[in-house]
Parts: C-alpha cells; structure tokens; sequence
C-alpha cells in the first residue's frame, strides 16, 4: 500500500476473481471486473472529450453503482460528488463553484442538477446500473450543449499522482463553503494510512453505511478497503432499522459510522443479541464527530468488539489521528495516535507546544491538501511554517495521544470564560435518563454567549431543566452549567450524520 500514489495502482492490489463491491440482494463484483470497468469507463469519458484536469459531478443515491462510479471517474478525471438531496439553489452554487464540465445522474432520474446543468451548458450522461452490484454504463445525454462541449476525444492520458481526483466542499457552517481539491497522491495515502490502522486484509468485509458525497464514506468506506483488497457492502444509505438485516446478509468484519449512527444501532442492538453472536465483528470505527466514552464502553459491552475512534477531515482527505488496534491501548476521549499526517500543536502567539500544553491541532504529510482553490485569504490562514491549521483545539498527553477540546470557533466565551462544550456534553452523558447531548453557545446580550444543551431522553426515562442543571452543577464550575436545556426526539443533524454546533442555535430560532 505505500507504493500506491494513483487510484489505479491502488485498484490493482485486489486479486481478480476477489470480490469487491457487494450490495444487499446482488451479484457481488469482483476486482477484475471493476478494474475492467474502470477502463471501459475511462474510454467512454475520453471519447466525450473528458479526462486529466476536467471536473465531473455526480449526483447519485448511495450504493454500489455510486461507490463504482466514484472511483472510475476519478481514477481518470477529477470527480465531484454531490449530495442528491440538494435543491436547485444548492446545485446551481455548487456546479458553479466547481466548475463542472459534465454531470453524471442515475437513468430516469429527475433531480434539480439537470436544469443547473442545462443552464451552465454541462455534459450530462446517465448511467445505468447492471446486474452485478457496482456494474453500470454511461449513456450520454444528446443536447445541444453537450454537442457543442464535446471537443473530439481526450488524449491526455492516465492519471498522475498530482493530479486532482476529487473535489469537495467544506461544510460551510460560519461563511461561504471553501472548495478542496485532493489529489491522486492525497487519497491513496489516506486510504493506505487508514487500511494500515485497522489492519484490513483480503478477508476483511466493510458494511458502507455512510455517505458517498462525504470524505468519511468514500475514503473509510470505500477505498482503505480497496487499497487493501478487501470487499465493500453498500448499502443505500443508513437505515437503523435494516442495519441488522444487511449485517447478516453482509457478514461484515467491521464498519464505520458517525456517532449519532452508532447510538441508532445501539439502540436496536438488544433485540438481535443472537446475531450479534453469530456474526462477531473484529472491532467497529467512530469518526467526524466525538463519540462520549459512556456510548463507546455501551458499545464494545453489546457488541464484544473494541470502538476505534479516529479523527478527520476534509482537507485531510480523511484520518488524521486514531486509536490503535487492540494490544495497543484504545483511550476513550482521545482520538487516539497521529495516523497519517504529522500531529502537533500550534500556541496562540506561535511556535509548536510540548505535551500536555493546549494549542490549536496543526497536521502535515502526504494525505492533506496543497490548499484550497482559488481562496488566498483562506490558505494564508489556514497555512503556517509547512502544517495545516485544522481549527481544532487540543494536546498531545506523553504517550502521544491526541485529547480534543473543541473546535476552535465552537469554544463558548461566557464573559471571557472560555468553555469546551465537549467538556459538559461528557458531564451530562453520564446522566442515566440521557441517551444524546450537544452543547452549543447561546447569544446573550450581555455575557456574548451563555451554555445551552439539546438532550435526548433514554425511553422510559425522564429528566427536568433543573434536575440535569444541578447534575452539571455538582460537577463543574457555576458558568459551565447551561442555562438553557432543550428536550427533543432526536438531535438536530446535517445531512451526513454529523452535529454541527457551529449556528445551532440560530437553527433552533434561539438566536434572536
């Protein structure tokens, strides 16, 4: 896997007749016929005149075909995936932003991207899926616009390690979205970190439960398995109420999810106890988002298998940080050992700090970006001496173990008392009538901002305001306890899963 620096020699280390995609109900592919695919795919784009340095959207459900699709785009151009649930507005910024040159929509498919594309003049083609779970064609689309795109056949050739592979947005949380642009070389080592990490092998099954518009899902999901020559189960997207049912189909040895999945899962888990016997997990991955050490001690007691808690992001195309593998230590509220790129921690005036010191988390290495695209300000904020400034505050304890705070911009100022939301989301898990928790800063006219919480009851439990108030208060600092406490059915979520504290509570209209 070190030797991978393109996502073809990456595709190369599964046998042939191995099985790589699989799909609840289909005939699995295998690595022979997906390389094939590749091929034939990368024939059909250069035959439309697109290759090397074009930028192709996708805009497809979860699945195979989706996972499949991704990779044969970009192991010949740079691929776009964007999320189906976009509206017109969202599509019309997004296939701007990027630039697209062409736009890949399942057959019969009706999304607001066609009419952007029209507008913007994109080559659109449509695929149809075959009978083997990932197999497709491409059918181009005749229009006037895609006759007056297609400039004769490319022949720019394969790939190249710094050539751009994929292309994604940052959440966009607190301004306009920024765009980062992963190269080839980005994405195998972040696959080929994360394969190492989790020891995968050609006898490994991944069950995909997450997003393929999302880093964690094509990244984790998809191509650490790859590199690895190991299979992939797609499914259509996260269902808690089937994920049980695609387990046994699948017989997975692991999968990856967001915190908020976890806990769905979790909560169904006391119900399929049997199949949980039957079909052993080898250890189950957290990432995007903090996982509490309550949830993963409930999780590894149900499912006999250790939480590997890892670190990432977008710009990092993926892992930063994980916990290691048993024999080595897992340290629940850490995420665990650099695992990829160069950790360290940045001061506030400058100058990297020792262990046990806080700081702003900075990465280097051959998994993060060169930068964002066409956003100087950006780059020159978000680049110091060499490493990438990741927004995250935290410290490296003497073991080299990365222990988080907060995001940077999520840290609540009380009055010029600075608190990590983290801290008192951990303090109110231990609550036993608590099954979820987000803490958030809420605008106050005279402190800045005061501590708020959502909260999810466990079912059959009850909690009021103050009882889980005076539950804080006999544990932390007066200006730690919230304020304000929300009970809600579920947690509010963006659309990979992911708790976005960042403008929360102007999304609750507790921002006025």
């Amino acid at each position: 896997m070190n030797s991978q620096t393109t996502l073809r020699q990456l595709l190369g280390t599964g046998e042939d007749d191995a099985i790589a995609l699989t799909a609840p109900d289909r005939p699995a592919l295998s690595f022979g016929a997906l390389r094939a695919l590749v091929e034939r795919t990368g024939g059909l784009l250069a035959a439309q005149g697109l290759g090397r340095g074009d930028r192709i959207a996708i805009v497809l459900p979860n699945g195979p075909e989706m996972a499949a699709c991704f990779v044969a785009v970009a192991c010949h151009a740079a691929a776009a995936p964007l999320n189906p649930g976009y509206r017109d507005e969202e599509f019309a910024f997004y296939l701007a932003d990027l630039k697209a040159g062409a736009l890949i929509v399942a057959h019969g498919s009706d999304t607001p991207a066609l009419a952007t594309a029209r507008t913007l003049g994109l080559q659109v083609f449509e695929l149809q899926a075959g009978a083997a779970a990932g197999d497709f064609t491409l059918h181009p689309v005749a229009t006037a616009a895609t006759a007056a795109r297609a400039a004769g056949p490319s022949d720019r050739g394969p790939a190249r390690p710094e050539d751009t592979a994929m292309l994604l947005h940052t959440s966009g949380t607190t301004s306009r979205p920024k765009l980062v642009p992963l190269s080839q070389r980005n994405l195998c080592a972040s696959a080929g970190h994360i394969a190492r990490t989790l020891q995968l092998g050609p006898g490994d099954r991944g069950l995909n439960i997450m997003p393929l518009f999302h880093i964690h899902g094509l990244v984790a999901g998809v191509l650490a398995p790859l590199a690895a020559g190991s299979q992939v189960c797609c499914t259509p997207g996260f269902n808690a109420l089937k994920f049980f049912g695609w387990m046994a189909l699948a017989r997975p040895t692991w999968y990856t999810a967001v915190p908020t999945m976890h806990q769905a899962i979790l909560a169904r888990a006391g119900h399929h106890a049997e199949l949980i016997r039957r079909q052993p997990l080898r250890f189950i991955r957290s990432s995007s988002s903090s996982i509490a050490p309550q949830v993963i001690a409930e999780i590894e007691a149900v499912f006999g298998a250790p939480l590997i808690e890892s670190y990432g992001m977008t710009e990092a195309a993926h892992q930063m940080a994980s916990n290691p593998l048993p024999p080595r230590a897992r340290r629940p509220g850490s995420v665990g050992l650099a695992a990829g790129p160069e950790i360290a921690i940045l001061g506030e005036h400058g100058g990297l700090l020792a262990a046990g010191e806080t700081g702003e988390v900075v990465i280097r290495g051959p998994n993060v970006t060169a930068g964002y695209e066409a956003n100087p300000e950006a780059n020159a904020a978000a680049f110091v001496d060499g490493w990438f400034r990741t927004g995250d505050q935290g410290r490296l304890d003497a073991e080299g173990y990365l222990h988080l705070t907060g995001r940077l911009k999520e840290i609540i100022n009380r009055g010029g008392e600075k608190i990590s939301p983290r801290e008192i989301d951990e303090i109110l898990m231990d609550h036993p009538a608590l099954a979820q928790v987000v803490c958030f800063g809420l605008p106050h006219p005279r402190l800045g901002e005061e501590v708020a919480a959502v909260v999810v009851l466990r079912e059959g439990h009850g909690a009021s305001e103050r009882e889980l108030q005076d539950f804080v208060a006999a544990r932390a600092a007066d200006f730690k306890v919230p304020r304000k406490i929300l009970f809600m059915d579920e947690l509010p979520k963006g659309a990979t899963g992911k708790l976005q504290r960042i403008g929360l509570a102007a999304r609750l209209g507790l921002a006025g």
